[in-house]
């Protein structure tokens, strides 16, 4: 079965217009990000059982926390940082979820023992709380590109992997080369798309991030869960997680809009490949 995510932050900050947007494109599932303009990290428990009552109410199961944990200099106090993946292990729980995305840490190109050193410790922080830690490639980060991330995965027992197309590209990896060393080894899989020479987003297979292969890898056997990162339009909170600028090839009137053609994108795709919609995603 394949499962479909979605960060609806970019569709509305209110988690009432996420909740819109999710079921009106079948999406049951929620990587949480950011709710009435704040990020996950700051949420305070208080807060997180409410939005997870209401989430629970309108039938959407959360499947990550898309954290940003690992989105600072690997100078940085650390120990400080480690206390930010405790706050966000316990709002895990809270969500009902037991997965959490992270990064790997920017200026970290020449510290990679301390990167792994502090993945390693991050990751036991997170095993005491029945959480498990997903590693995303993403630009400046230590592990942005093919030959980095296989390192990391390498030396970092009990990490586990997000493979996000479009950011490889936008840090000039192949995506014929990536899909081939690291599908089998992801977990599950952030869907943007980019047009690789000009590093414009577009919904997905409109770009060079072979979204249509990817999708064709994966075994009708297998459960695996597509979580829909559309980046077609800036949207609340873009600045606190991406310092860059977003360039789109096309335009839209809403973040509602942005969304559904995002979704609806995705969703041409998975049937293109024989799946039907069923309860709780797709099956062929």
């Amino acid at each position: 079965m394949i499962r479909l995510s979605a960060f609806a932050d970019e569709a509305s900050p209110s988690l009432d217009g996420q909740i819109a947007a999710m079921k009106r494109n079948g999406i049951d599932y929620l990587e949480i990000r950011g709710v009435n303009g704040e990020n996950i990290l700051n949420i305070s428990f208080e807060n997180a059982r409410i939005y997870a009552d209401q989430l629970a109410e309108a039938g959407i199961k959360v499947w990550s926390i898309g954290s940003p944990i690992g989105k600072v200099k690997i100078s940085s106090d650390l120990e400080e940082h480690r206390n930010k993946l405790r706050h966000i292990c316990e709002l895990a729980k809270i969500f009902g979820t037991d997965k959490v995305r992270i990064f790997s840490f920017f200026e970290a190109y020449e510290c990679e023992d301390k990167v792994f050193s502090e993945l390693s410790e991050m990751v036991k922080i997170a095993a005491e709380y029945g959480v498990g830690l997903y590693h995303e490639n993403e630009k400046h980060i230590y592990g942005d590109t093919l030959e980095r991330v296989l390192r990391i995965m390498d030396r970092v027992e009990g990490l586990k992997l997000v493979y996000d197309p479009a950011n490889f590209l936008e840090v000039g990896e192949d995506s014929e080369k990536t899909l081939e060393a690291l599908h089998s080894r992801t977990d599950y899989f952030h869907i943007k798309d980019v047009i690789s020479e000009t590093r414009t987003l577009v919904p997905a297979g409109h770009g060079d991030g072979r979204i249509d292969e990817l999708i064709a890898r994966i075994s009708p056997d297998e459960d695996k869960t597509l979580t829909l990162e559309p980046h077609l339009k800036v949207f609340k909170g873009y600045a606190e997680i991406d310092a860059t600028e977003m360039k789109n090839k096309f335009e839209y009137a809403t973040n509602d809009d942005a969304f559904d053609a995002a979704a609806q994108a995705l969703i041409s795709l998975i049937k293109a490949q024989g799946y039907k919609k069923v309860e709780g995603g797709y099956n062929k």
